[in-house]
């Protein structure tokens, strides 16, 4: 790595985050530090002066015109060292806003980086995911940040304005060979300072992934979720035994690095130093005896003595400075993975010819593409739409990086107020219909049609405010079950009337009777009044934010596993009272149990990425295909439990 690459690029990039801070914060700083790095050289005339006029003034007497001489520069020097005594508070008082207001527009970008894009795309990119990692973690230290980093750069000019200032001294007194090699000398063991924080800062980013298994294994230890297992399996002395070798593996490199990069390059440079500064301190003994003045003197050998003080730590700059270079990368990086261009190409079928050169047919788009998912005010209003029936046209997509397309020219329709049921095996394509509905990841080829419009002519939040969606692995909100329920709607109006009718066409009107704070108990007994809920419970509430999106105007509904943290009778229920709460919307029913599907308007059977069987329940079966094996299996499974059980886990 070249030494711009390492030293230069870097500071940089930090210094680059200095415009959040504002031109006149920055400002002020910066006239700070300068003030900082003057009235130091500035005393050390002053009490030089102090120093010369001593013996005439002890010689004249306390009321004679060389005492009143020395009483005012005592005066200046004196006013000269509050001065700078003033100024440090307010040093650190700027270098605070600074840290703040950057430090808050770094986690900005960082939020806004994430949720930026309408698709997830590159949330799912391994290395976008490992820079966002890197960055979170440094993001979270109280002095490993931006903010620090960029009041840590302007610091150090309060210190080498004083460094000039000193060797200015030296070389107006004594000579400029002496005052270049007391700077070189400084500048020596300022090097060794900073090259050795550099490498040893290297260190810890090649430690991280070591570092994020020891937090991943403390918060094992120190959370709720897996306090049961411990127990249980008695975990206990393992966890604390494999956490200390984590622990040790990842500071065992830190401690030789420490000895490799502090302890035989501080001997060489303060060694190298040392010599030099005899040199210096040699070059002030020869004008001494060549006739200097007692003035000259003091000024020379203070100056010299400050200079080489200088060479040492800055506490209030290197590490601040140094670390907060390695979050800016890390921030950077992360940006960089979550640009369009960022993502490698789209393997095998996604590197065609341009459209224009194409056969016709359905174009191929790349769904990484930069205007891929882009908001479009000119577009059409999916509210508009008088018929809402969804048609997948030829659809082909395959993840970027997979190597393979997990859905390949899938025709299906969805019909305008009707159930529609997708089965299929793990790994058929199912939830990848899901994202591709929810424009999370745009097709590789084909269209996905509204009412007979591209979805990709509608404006996307527009078009989200269409759909009720449960995914599989939905999210359990620790907030209010009014939030919890409201977030299927953020853009409406929040109802309470609406929030507790779907909580009862999710039945949950008993849990909502029971909370301590009615729709406002959080759902974690980690916050006053909260509750825990179930699995079959939270599922519900997923359930319940759908259908409040229905309630408030979406008219088409996903369901993916909707029921599958349900026990049989709650599934049964649920799916008894399906038909009448989805009347008159367009619905996707996703569930592997085919006793859930069986009521659906239209089946569906997805392999391999294709459609290969689609009718009612009585036609696929009479058909004795690839449904009616799977729906004897699975009948056969049910038929062969205990009369009560439920096979895939009870609603507890």
């Amino acid at each position: 790595m070249s030494w711009r690459a390492e030293a230069v690029r870097p500071r940089l990039l930090l210094l680059g985050e200095l415009r959040s801070a504002g031109p006149g914060l920055v400002g002020a700083l910066i006239g700070v530090n300068l003030a900082l790095g003057v009235l130091p050289v500035a005393f050390v005339v002053a009490s030089s002066v102090m120093v010369g006029r001593l013996p005439a003034a002890i010689d004249a007497g306390p009321n004679s015109p060389a005492a009143t001489g020395l009483l005012s520069a005592f005066a200046v020097a004196a006013t000269l060292f509050l001065a700078q005594q003033a100024l440090t508070p307010v040093q650190v008082a700027l270098g605070e806003l600074v840290r703040l207001r950057v430090d808050g527009a770094v986690h900005d970008r960082v939020i806004g980086a994430a949720l930026g894009g309408t698709g997830i795309a590159r949330m799912e990119d391994p290395a976008a995911l490992d820079a966002l990692a890197d960055a979170a973690r440094r993001l979270e230290s109280n002095w490993e940040t931006p903010g620090m980093g960029c009041a840590g750069l302007l610091a150090l000019l309060a210190r080498y304005v004083r460094l000039a200032g000193f060797a200015l001294l030296v070389g107006v007194v004594v000579g400029w060979l002496p005052a270049v090699l007391l700077a070189v000398t400084t500048l020596l063991f300022r090097y060794g300072q900073r090259g050795g924080l550099r490498k040893y800062s290297q260190v810890w980013v090649a430690v991280t992934p070591l570092i994020r298994r020891g937090r991943y294994l403390r918060g094992l230890v120190l959370g709720p979720g897996a306090a049961k297992e411990l127990r249980v399996f008695g975990l206990g002395s393992w966890l604390a035994e494999r956490y200390e070798r984590t622990y040790r593996d990842w500071l065992a490199p830190v401690w030789r690095a420490r000895r490799r990069v502090y302890l035989w390059p501080y001997l060489g440079y303060t060694l190298v130093g040392l010599v030099i500064a005899v040199g210096v301190f040699t070059a002030i003994a020869d004008a001494a005896t060549a006739g200097i003045t007692l003035t000259e003197l003091a000024l020379a050998l203070q100056a010299t003595v400050a200079a080489l003080l200088l060479g040492e730590y800055y506490p209030e700059a290197d590490s601040p400075s140094q670390f907060g270079m390695l979050v800016a990368g890390a921030v950077a990086r992360f940006e960089h993975a979550m640009r369009p261009t960022a993502l490698p190409p789209v393997a095998g079928p996604a590197a065609l010819p341009p459209v224009a050169a194409a056969p016709a047919g359905p174009a191929r788009v790349r769904s990484d593409r930069p205007d891929a998912g882009r908001p479009r005010a000119d577009g059409p209003d999916p509210a508009d739409v008088a018929e809402p029936t969804v048609r997948f046209d030829r659809v082909t997509f395959g993840y970027p990086g997979g190597g393979h397309d997990v859905l390949t020219d899938l025709d299906l329709t969805l019909p305008a107020g009707r159930c529609t049921a997708l089965v299929g095996l793990n790994g058929a394509g199912k939830t990848t219909l899901v994202k591709l509905l929810a424009r999370l990841h745009e097709p590789t080829a084909g269209t996905v049609r509204f009412g007979g419009v591209d979805i990709r002519d509608f404006d996307v939040a527009a078009w989200r405010r269409q759909i009720g969606v449960v995914f599989q692995d939905f999210v359990r909100y620790e907030l209010s079950i009014a939030d919890n329920v409201a977030f299927g709607a953020v853009h409406a109006p929040r109802d309470p009337d609406r929030i507790r009718r779907a909580l009862h066409r999710a039945d949950l009107a008993d849990l909502l009777d029971g909370l301590p704070a009615g729709l406002e108990t959080p759902l974690s007994r980690t916050y006053p009044d909260g509750v825990d809920l179930s699995g079959g419970q939270w599922q519900r509430v997923a359930i319940a934010r759908a259908l409040y999106g229905v309630e408030c105007g979406a008219r088409l509904l996903v369901l993916d596993e909707p029921t599958a943290a349900l026990d049989v009778r709650a599934e049964a229920a649920f799916f008894s009272r399906f038909v009448a709460l989805t009347r008159g919307v367009t619905s996707l029913l996703i569930s592997h149990r085919f006793s859930s599907v069986r009521h659906a308007d239209h089946i569906v059977v997805l392999a391999d990425g294709r459609v290969v069987e689609e009718g009612d329940h009585e036609t696929l079966v009479a058909a004795d295909g690839r449904y009616a094996e799977l729906f004897q299996l699975q009948a056969e499974r049910f038929a062969a439990e205990p009369s009560g059980t439920a096979p895939d886990g009870g609603d507890r």
